[in-house]
């Protein structure tokens, strides 16, 4: 009986910090495009990219910092292929398995999701 309750609060304290790992492999809702984010290295890094496999290696999260404290998200620079910049955006863990970028630019602002998988799919 002890044992259970030991597993069940661990298993309930150990939740939130998962669901708050960045991580891991990523892919784009919508193109054929993959990172790899390190909290690390402060970034994310281009690990393969359909639509420009010259892409690969590209870091295009920099700068990565955690804001205040769990829950409260992330910071970083996001590379804005249109402009051909990197803006701040803010990153959000929606779920465990859901990330999402928001940058803004004047009144303008762009929201990317991205899904996280457990490996990157051979070309």
């Amino acid at each position: 009986m002890i044992r259970t309750v030991l597993l069940l609060m661990t298993l309930m304290t150990s939740a939130p910090l998962l669901a708050e790992n960045l991580d891991g492999f990523w892919q784009h809702e919508k193109q054929p495009l993959w990172i790899e984010v390190s909290t690390a290295g402060g970034g994310a890094k281009v690990v393969r990219n359909d639509n420009k496999p010259d892409a690969v290696g590209f870091e295009m999260l920099r700068n990565l910092e955690r804001q205040g404290g769990e829950g409260d998200g992330w910071t970083g620079e996001v590379y804005a292929a249109q402009l051909g910049e990197f803006k701040s955006a803010k990153i959000s863990l929606l779920g465990a398995d859901l990330m999402q970028f928001k940058v803004k630019v004047g009144f303008m602002s762009r929201t990317v999701e991205w899904q996280r998988v457990k490996s990157v799919p051979e070309s």
